[in-house]
């Protein structure tokens, strides 16, 4: 079928459906790479321009090794341009694991008869999240089953008793959520928790396909699904993610998805997602996936390269779905956001044994159990600057107002900064003595990079003062 623009283009309309397969495929299927228009392509998202989808088939469909290396390279001096060195560190939380879908790719789906089903009690969440700050944890999400328990209601109570818990000089200063998709006044009520980035993913664009994988639940409703950050944006949510879950389908239609996401949302309410997961599919109990969509890992650093390129401000957030190896690969190509010292077990944060380790309470296998200082060692010795700020969220700095911001690439200003003094408060509460050598050697030289763009002596009068004890300075 010969591509008419013309005749495939959705309008963009809030609350409504927006992806449309063909035009994806038609894409794909008539756009020839040409080797200068990927350079032009690339200089163009070096100078902070979103891509159009034409223009990410462009790079999609580009497979000559040196243009794939020239991608690769354009997505990491874009990270450095934007983002700097800055890695921003997370934990999840896994609140309960009971679920009314049956998605075949799930560990948590409802036909699993072997699963052992469990939400935390109050106590345990304390527990869990006091775990959690013992390591020097700051931003947390939320992760719930789609159930109807976890109303919004509880949603916002369990985020309400996460940001209560303080455990020594540790405390939680950013709750995210992953959750199921709510009404408008559900959204509303989580929003008035505090509650920072509001997760969905959407797992595949394509609707046939997402009807193969998800056999029973409201999860079923493709649509729904689609539209559901329409509803927290018209619910004041103006922080929001998005993602794909890479080998259920064919990944180069769900980059195009993604991207087409971000421009709905851009189009329908001014502001793009504030991340991009990208998470491949991993091994889990009772798992029903025949593979043939498995992405190998050579194309999933080509697809990181490629998103970092389309949307050069959105967060894009790497799991520990991942080895070690492929997230010190991977990670130069513009991811802003990881995890350390994951784990998906219900209640296993404050196990100190971690008994409760099997796969009838995970929901898909980790391939990345180190420490979080462990990853933050090796961090600051390649020279990233790890991160714990959640200024942005605190100063208003979110959705429309962040977009501001990071679209001219300004942020890098207040992120570099804050991350610094974020970083000193970790050295000095958690950090064993050698990670700490390394940290404030690593500190000494970003305070000198920073000169010209940041009041530097400044940034050193506040670092004195957290030496002194204070803690949550931020700029």
């Amino acid at each position: 079928m010969k591509f008419n623009p013309e005749k495939c283009r959705i309008k963009d309309e809030r609350m409504q459906p927006f992806i449309d397969a063909d035009e994806i495929w038609d894409l794909l299927h008539n756009t020839v790479p040409d080797r200068q228009k990927v350079k032009d392509i690339i200089a163009r998202s070096l100078d902070k321009n979103r891509l159009t989808l034409a223009e990410t088939a462009m790079l999609i469909n580009a497979t000559d090794t040196d243009l794939v290396e020239e991608i690769k390279e354009g997505a990491r001096e874009l990270k450095k341009r934007i983002y700097g060195n800055r890695i921003v560190l997370f934990a999840p939380l896994y609140i309960g694991n009971k679920c009314i879908n049956n998605c075949r790719y799930c560990g948590f789906r409802a036909s699993n008869k072997e699963a052992i089903r469990k939400t935390l009690s109050d106590e345990e969440i304390i527990s869990e999240v006091a775990a959690l700050e013992d390591n020097g944890h700051k931003r947390l999400i939320l992760v719930y089953g789609e159930h109807p328990e976890y109303d919004p209601d509880y949603i916002a109570h369990t985020v309400r008793l996460t940001y209560e818990v303080k455990k020594g000089r540790g405390e939680i200063r950013r709750v995210n959520i992953n959750a199921a998709p709510l009404e408008i006044e559900g959204f509303r009520k989580v929003k008035e928790s505090g509650i920072g980035t509001y997760q969905i993913f959407q797992e595949t664009y394509h609707p046939d396909v997402y009807k193969l994988y998800h056999l029973g639940g409201k999860k079923r409703d493709f649509a729904y699904r689609l539209t559901s950050l329409d509803r927290a944006q018209e619910a004041g949510i103006d922080d929001v993610g998005i993602g794909a879950l890479f080998g259920l389908y064919d990944w180069r239609f769900e980059v195009m998805g993604l991207v087409r996401h971000t421009n709905h949302l851009e189009a329908c309410y001014n502001v793009g997602p504030h991340t991009i997961s990208f998470p491949r599919i991993q091994d889990a109990s009772m798992l029903d996936f025949e593979g043939r969509y498995r992405v190998t890992d050579e194309d999933f650093a080509k697809l990181v390269a490629v998103l970092r390129l389309a949307v050069p401000y959105t967060g894009m957030i790497l799991t520990a779905r991942e080895s070690p190896a492929l997230r010190r690969e991977v990670m130069q190509y513009g991811v802003s956001q990881i995890d350390g010292g994951t784990k998906l077990e219900i209640g296993a944060y404050a196990e100190s044994l971690n008994e409760l380790q099997n796969l009838n309470k995970e929901q898909f296998m980790i391939n990345d159990s180190r420490s979080l200082n462990e990853i933050m060692d090796e961090l600051i010795s390649k020279e990233y600057l790890p991160s714990f700020c959640t200024a942005c969220y605190r100063l208003g700095r979110t959705g429309e107002h962040f977009m501001e911001f990071s679209v001219p690439g300004f942020i890098k200003r207040f992120c570099s900064s804050n991350a610094i003094l974020t970083l000193s408060e970790y050295l000095i509460d958690y950090a064993p003595p050698a990670t700490a050598e390394k940290g404030w050697k690593l500190i000494e030289g970003q305070l000198e990079q920073l000169r010209g763009f940041q009041d530097v002596d400044e940034i050193k009068r506040r670092i004195e003062r957290i030496k002194a004890g204070e803690r949550d300075l931020y700029f």
